[in-house]
């Protein structure tokens, strides 16, 4: 198991458990943040920019430059920026802290 902390705009701490290999995503999806991913993973938007814990970032594998032409059109992008489509878990990643950012936009809601 892979545990997971995501940190809503409001403060507040929900704890989720993925799979090695699951995709942040989709962890994220089911624990009710609000991560749209409409493209479903193709990085083809930002709906899904995550804030990583500076603790965790470089832990992450880097970001490809298609990523992070991505990233600069999200909206509040800091320098531990990531889209969570593009984080594949594994046990090295177990306790990940990651923050929701205030202007993250799902229109699923």
């Amino acid at each position: 198991m892979v545990r997971v902390t995501f940190i809503t705009a409001k403060g507040e701490k929900v704890s989720a458990q993925a799979e090695s290999g699951d995709r942040l995503l989709e962890v994220g999806q089911n624990a009710g943040m609000p991560l749209e991913g409409t493209c479903e993973g193709q990085m083809a938007c930002s709906t899904c920019h995550v804030i990583v814990s500076a603790d965790w970032f470089a832990k992450l594998k880097p970001a490809s430059d298609d990523e992070e032409d991505m990233l600069d059109l999200a909206a509040g992008v800091t320098g531990t920026s990531r889209l969570s489509c593009q984080i594949e878990l594994t046990a090295d990643l177990d306790g990940l802290e990651v923050r929701i950012p205030e202007e993250a936009r799902d229109m699923q809601r």
